[in-house]
């Protein structure tokens, strides 16, 4: 076994950076260019642009001074500190975050490479519109005036409705912020960004089952661990940095790893246990787990008793699931599982990792929820070392799902309800009869009229629907008619061929990005296409949320390149355009310039509203103090020991309750009854009702440390307070806010003053009262977690046991379902074909791929083919070959022949585009901007599919057939 043989902090090295080397020592030019990589990163990029920014030379670059700019790297959720050395304004060099608690000195591959994303010279660096089939520089007045001018055009004839606004995981908190209340302003729910197609799943199954959905514990907490499962997920690639704290787990805890994924991947490497099922089966493969943990009474059977409601329907589902089952429809042997469950008995607490893998499926709330029901069955909730630590995948994915930049929910998951857009008015400080009527209205099926505010949108994995569909068949009053591409990459969403026919069907597409996307080229437009250069995010300053809902500050390292805009910037630009920016921007400051809002100032917006989480008590202030203190706070439990911040956890992780002046030191583990709330612990969360069917649903004489109620309670409201006589804590002034409001119904999510929530926890109770777990969602379509095949299955002996869902009506679309699972194509498409990430790229790849250092470590799109299907098929490693799914998409791409996937499998990664069914399109791209390595998308063969709840896109089991090219 592994013994600890260092304490896992990267060993700083002891000689100086090139650059203060450089400050004080004499160095030829060529030298310090060499040494510096300022060649690539800096006046190459400045030459690119005619000039528009000054060339800083190398003397003085040597001469100047070098400033250090703390920021926050802008690839995966991990949330490392990059520290850029920067002279004379330009950005010269950079180290990792050798305090930071995250990546305690340490970088991966893309995070060594950031310094490129700013200075890269393939960005786009002015604006640019498509004009009879050629890229045309425009400057951002005249952009601005005939894209608002158009969308104008669009609202008046179509409704608001009509433009589809979609944002991304790449803004920062701020940024995401005043997207959403941007879109609310414009008058649509239309607004939607990546976690839609990432972890939506997961924050339905996980919120629905406890409460809050999100990563329970945190990465240092895996520490603590004494097992670690990880089940579709792959973080040696995804999350490269997470493994520092992962691995400490295994060498100092003799933590056992177990791996269940359909690829041996560099993660399952690492692990001392790898079960290979069938993609698409994880309900199953959990189940086949619990069977054995409860045919043995290995369950915590007072965990369950005190603190989680419905297992004992669980325990029926599971009983059907015996080991032969498992083995027939996953493919993992009864007796491994029978292993890997005593092993999790023995070896508590144990921690659950998921990514994608377990997500991006039809029914992919099933499958997260299953990994909960898991926890709750081994009593690893509320604990250090346990939790689900659910890996999220873009720098601030996490950050913009909080602030509601989502189809069906305002900032703070507070939905959209008529209450929601009150509370959200009151903020705001909004006449509510001005803000509903930027609305359309609908008729419903009662024929009665109904305002679209209340109704979710279109989700970003079905906007094609929105284009292409029969206005008849949807809620949307017409047809998607301009898209706005705001930071997102459209070859991470499948469907391509059909994605290019809707991108052409459109009256305007629209790109803000700081690089021009796969959308600047995969259609075929002549005209109506604009690309808007916006910055990155170290053009900028504002906050960013971990995975572990830690938040951190970056500071602006250099001043904004080229002629790129930030996106706040744009925001206010096209605000300004639609006449409503004095309103948008009523109580947040202005920059010098009297248009941009500023980031400190929109972050206490976002404090003043966002009491459902927790968002309330990071101040910009305390935030700041965290990033220069980061030194002070404990590796593993995220604590400071002294210092400023002495008693905080790092990042104020939220829920940090209250306002800034209550000084809550946020949630580290979140439901820890171990700790009183006012210092970071927490109960379930009383969302559901406190009783179903005549049972209890609140917590049963369990409690957390200091609680004066010592039982089960329900969410604190104004006249809870007066029920327990704790009214008289409140002071005159939260007393006010509270009556204006709602008076005694006033509840601890809509008081703006935080009175509630304040005295709730001095008397030692969590404001969102104190419930069980709930393991069966009875608002869910599968109330209890089952296995449904997936829509194209080559198992058809299991269709039958096993079917999908009817087809329905969600998110104002027809979704197909059986429709598409009866049709057999198993015997033309025999392959089951998954996707997944590589250690070099990120997302859609643009800005990865794009970069010069990481461009050269991956230039190949690839299919992974298990050797006797190559075999079989007469495909050798390295040929090219054709990979086409059973909607008729197709890409041409190399073969890797390998035994990383089991036979009858394929996989390929997703970051590549610029390739369309064997074309290259660099051509298309405007002069300068095509990133240097292209290739096929793998969601060009990706077929239809989506999860019955959230609309989530299935990315991980449809069908394929190869041959060689």
């Amino acid at each position: 076994m592994l013994r600890k043989k260092t304490n896992g902090v990267a060993r700083r090295s002891q000689r100086t950076s090139i650059l203060s080397e450089a400050a004080g020592a004499s160095v030829d030019r060529r030298a310090f260019l060499r040494g510096s990589g300022l060649v690539i990163g800096g006046l190459s990029a400045i030459a690119a642009t005619g000039g528009t920014v000054t060339q800083a030379s190398a003397a003085t670059a040597v001469a100047g001074q070098v400033d250090l700019k703390k920021s926050v790297c802008t690839h995966c959720s991990v949330g490392c500190t990059v520290i850029a050395e920067v002279q004379n304004g330009v950005w010269t060099g950079q180290e990792p975050g050798w305090d930071s608690p995250f990546n305690l000195g340490a970088h991966c591959a893309k995070g060594a490479a950031v310094r490129e994303h700013a200075h890269g010279e393939r960005r786009l660096k002015y604006p640019m519109k498509k004009e009879n089939g050629e890229w045309k520089r425009v400057s951002w007045e005249q952009a601005i005036d005939e894209i608002g001018g158009g969308m104008m055009k669009i609202r008046e004839e179509s409704g608001p409705d009509s433009v589809y606004w979609l944002g991304s995981a790449k803004h920062n908190n701020e940024q995401a912020y005043l997207f959403r209340k941007f879109a609310a302003y414009w008058g649509t729910n239309n607004v939607d960004h990546q976690a839609r197609i990432c972890h939506s799943t997961t924050v339905a199954g996980v919120a629905n089952t406890w409460g809050y959905g999100a990563m329970t514990n945190s990465y240092n907490d895996i520490h603590n661990s004494k097992s670690v499962f990880i089940i579709g997920g792959n973080p040696a690639e995804a999350h490269p940095v997470s493994l520092l704290h992962l691995l400490r787990a295994k060498e100092q805890n003799n933590a056992p790893v177990i791996v269940c994924d359909p690829r041996f991947t560099r993660t399952a490497a690492h692990a001392d246990e790898y079960v290979r099922f069938r993609p698409g089966s994880d309900v199953a493969l959990v189940w086949g787990i619990l069977y054995h943990i409860f045919e043995n009474g290995w369950e915590d059977k007072e965990f369950i008793r005190t603190r989680v409601w419905g297992m004992d329907q669980i325990k029926e589902e599971v009983a059907k699931w015996t080991p032969e089952e498992v083995e027939r429809v996953t493919g993992a042997p009864g007796s491994q599982l029978r292993r890997v469950a005593r092993t999790l008995a023995n070896n508590r607490p144990g921690t659950v990792i998921w990514c994608m893998g377990g997500t991006q499926h039809t029914n992919g709330n099933n499958n997260t929820r299953a990994y909960c029901i898991l926890q709750l069955a081994l009593g690893n909730m509320g604990t250090a070392g346990g939790g689900t630590n659910i890996f999220r995948g873009h720098d601030n994915v996490q950050g913009a799902t909080d602030l509601g930049v989502l189809s069906h929910t305002l900032p703070g998951y507070y939905g959209l309800s008529a209450g929601a857009w009150a509370h959200w008015g009151r903020v705001w400080g909004e006449d509510a009869d001005w803000l509903g009527g930027q609305f359309a209205t609908t008729t419903g099926v009662d024929g009665k009229e109904k305002s679209l505010q209340n109704l979710s949108g279109i989700p970003v994995s079905r906007w094609i629907d929105g284009v292409l569909e029969d206005p008849d068949n949807m809620d949307n009053p017409n047809k998607v008619r301009a898209m706005v591409f705001w930071g997102h990459a459209p070859n991470s969403q499948t469907r391509m061929v059909e994605m290019k026919k809707a991108m052409e069907e459109l009256d305007m597409l629209v790109v803000i990005d700081p690089f021009p996307t796969v959308s600047a080229v995969l259609h075929d437009r002549t005209d109506g296409v604009y690309l808007l250069p916006a910055c990155t995010q170290f053009e900028t300053r504002g906050s960013v949320t971990a995975s572990n809902r830690s938040i951190q500050w970056r500071e602006q390292v250099i001043d904004p390149l080229f002629e790129s805009k930030r996106d706040e910037e744009i925001i206010a630009l096209l605000a300004q355009k639609f006449g409503f920016h004095e309103r948008l921007f009523r109580n947040i400051k202005l920059e010098e310039d009297g248009l941009t809002p500023e980031p400190e100032d929109t972050l206490r917006e976002i404090n003043r509203g966002m009491w459902t989480v927790g968002y309330t008590g990071q101040s910009p202030e305390r935030i700041k103090k965290h990033m220069e203190n980061q030194h002070t706070f404990d590796r593993t439990t995220l604590q400071a020991i002294g210092g400023p911040a002495d008693g905080d956890y790092y990042g104020l992780p939220w829920p940090s309750w209250g306002t800034p002046e209550m000084n809550h030191p946020g949630t580290p583990n979140l439901y820890d009854m171990s700790k009183p709330v006012a210092e970071g612990g927490l109960t379930f969360r009383a969302r559901f009702g406190v009783e179903r069917d005549g049972e209890n649903l609140l917590a049963e004489g369990v409690y957390s440390v200091g609680s004066e109620i010592q039982d089960g309670y329900p969410e604190f409201t104004m006249q809870m307070l007066m029920d327990l006589g704790w009214d008289g804590d409140l002071t005159a002034d939260e007393r006010a806010a509270i009556d204006a409001v709602a008076g005694a119904k006033t509840n601890w999510k809509t008081d703006l003053s935080g009175g509630i929530q304040r005295v709730a926890i001095a008397h030692g109770c969590a404001p969102f009262g104190n419930a069980k777990a709930r393991t069966v969602v009875w608002t869910f379509p599968d109330p209890v977690p089952i296995h449904r095949e997936p829509l194209y299955t080559n198992r058809r002996d299991l269709v039958e046991d096993y079917p999908t869902y009817e087809d329905r009506h969600a998110y104002r679309l027809p979704t197909l379902y059986a429709s598409i699972q009866k049709q057999d194509f198993s015997k033309d498409y025999p392959i089951i074909l998954t996707s997944g990430r590589l250690v070099e790229y990120e997302g859609g790849g643009d800005e990865t791929r794009s970069n010069p250092w990481l461009a050269e470590l991956q230039q190949d799109m690839f299919v992974e083919i298990n050797t006797r299907d190559a075999n079989n098929l007469g495909v050798r490693d390295g040929q090219q070959v054709w990979v086409e799914g059973p909607e008729g998409g197709k890409v041409k791409v190399m073969a890797m022949v390998t035994n990383r996937v089991g036979a009858g499998v394929a996989f390929m990664p997703f970051h590549f585009g610029g390739h369309f069914q064997g074309e290259d399109q660099r051509s298309k791209y405007p002069d300068g901007a095509d990133p240097y390595v292209l290739g096929e998308s793998t969601n060009t063969a990706q077929t239809y599919g989506y999860d019955s709840v959230t609309q989530m896109q299935e990315t991980k089991a449809t069908l394929c057939k190869i041959w060689t090219a």
